[in-house]
């Protein structure tokens, strides 16, 4: 009779260590397929590089890792003009007569939105079909969750999405009628080509992907904005809060140039930034959650915080009045350092006694009103926090459950409940921090 041979404590060990190891360094991507498609087809246009190479990371996905350490100040990429997929990329296509003579003018977006619809479409003929076969097929921002999904978000992300959703809606509607005269490039109808579905996601596409670089104003777009390029590879590179990068098209090298301002050891993620987002903006622009992220804040609502004010307050409505008068209704958060400033501020007016509501300017101004004032804002200021975190815990409870009843949507939910953990994180610090400053006024 066969037995398995006992692993002991050496084996173990070394499986922790290759478990570690994939976590840090990640898989390398270089032997697929459409990675070697996309390298090859980057080298025709210039392009060539031996820093940084494709690999699925456990914590990110997928990514690029450093071949060698990172120095800080070093360039780490930089991607030709040839490379980039911009609206001058578009005009010289086959699209480009029909945009010219269409009127009124679309918009940069909606050309770039057409372009990746159509080169997806004609696919194995694309000369993008390199990049394209290494885009997303879907995303996770919340175009792409269902509603059930969106519904457990937090003001004011739910509200943020509903607004996303209804403008690219808009967007479509408005071009259908662009794209009906794009019916002679197409064996299909074009109504099945462009559908809502399409368009989604090369908005998603454009919307998670591009880079800022400014192009001049073409009389054949509308006046918006035209400072959109994706930029294939490069697009590759996952965001990390805590690195800082330089980053813009190079006039001189005629490149789109990243400099890393950051070291990074040989074989570990490399790491760009989006900018100082919180992890609601990164959840509804780029569709992920950044775990301790330091930009990371819990927003309070205003019916929360007009729910404190009392029934038999004779100055409630002015109170509310110099609120509206002065946007301190509008961006109350908690933070890593507890309340905000503007909601300590807003605060301490609510809790304004009768014979101190003379002073409100003073308020505002940041100054001291009296002890008492301090203590009651500050008690009210735990009061909301505490709520929060009651509420907070009971969408991850809801969520637990919807995880086990809906399979499906399990990956959906997963996403929503990495940002309620992250708020919980700060509203539970928060807590013990005015636990703390009580402990201390007694």
């Amino acid at each position: 009779m066969n037995m398995k041979k006992r692993r002991g404590r050496t084996s173990r060990k070394r499986r922790r260590n290759h478990s570690r190891c994939f976590s840090l360094c990640g898989v390398n991507l270089s032997h697929k397929c459409e990675y070697i498609h996309l390298k090859k087809w980057l080298k025709e246009r210039g392009y060539e590089d031996n820093i940084l190479r494709p690999a699925q990371f456990s914590e990110t996905g997928r990514g690029l890792m450093a071949t060698k350490a990172l120095q800080a100040g070093e360039l780490i990429i930089a991607l030709p003009e040839k490379c980039l997929l911009t609206t001058d990329t578009v005009l010289n296509s086959y699209l480009g007569e029909y945009i010219i003579k269409w009127r009124p003018p679309i918009s940069p977006l909606t050309a770039l939105c057409t372009f990746l619809i159509a080169e997806k479409y004609i696919h194995k003929k694309s000369l993008w079909q390199p990049y394209l076969d290494i885009l997303p097929e879907t995303y996770t921002c919340p175009m792409y969750l269902e509603q059930e999904a969106v519904n457990l978000f937090p003001e004011p992300l739910r509200r943020k999405a509903q607004e996303q959703r209804s403008l690219v809606k808009e967007l479509y509607v408005a071009a259908k009628s662009f794209f009906f005269s794009l019916q002679p490039l197409f064996p299909d109808d074009v109504e099945s080509v462009f559908n809502y579905r399409a368009f989604q996601w090369a908005w998603c596409t454009i919307n998670t992907r591009t880079v800022y670089m400014k192009h001049s104003q073409k009389e054949c777009f509308s006046r918006d904005p035209d400072n959109y390029a994706l930029a294939p590879y490069l697009d590759l590179l996952n965001h990390s809060p805590t690195v800082q990068v330089k980053a813009a098209f190079n006039e001189k090298t005629q490149c789109y140039e990243i400099r890393t301002l950051s070291h990074c050891a040989k074989n570990k993620e490399v790491f760009i930034n989006y900018g100082p987002h919180d992890d609601q903006r990164l959840l509804l622009e780029y569709g992920f959650v950044a775990a301790s992220n330091p930009h990371n804040s819990v927003h309070v609502g205003t019916d929360s915080l007009l729910t404190y004010l009392i029934p038999e307050d004779k100055q409630k409505h002015t109170k509310v009045s110099i609120l509206q008068e002065h946007k301190l209704l509008d961006n109350l958060t908690f933070g890593w350092d507890g309340p905000s400033w503007r909601l300590l501020t807003a605060l301490k007016l609510v809790c304004l006694e009768e014979d101190q509501f003379t002073s409100w300017k003073k308020v505002l101004l940041g100054d001291t009103i009296s002890e008492m004032n301090e203590k009651k804002s500050l008690d009210l200021a735990t009061k909301i926090c505490t709520s929060l975190i009651e509420e907070t815990q009971h969408v991850l409870q809801k969520i637990s459950i919807l995880k086990r009843d809906y399979v499906h949507l399990v990956n959906q939910l997963t996403l929503v409940e990495a940002l309620h953990m992250e708020n919980l994180k700060i509203l539970l610090l928060s807590a013990e921090n005015f636990q703390h400053l009580h402990c201390t006024a007694v």
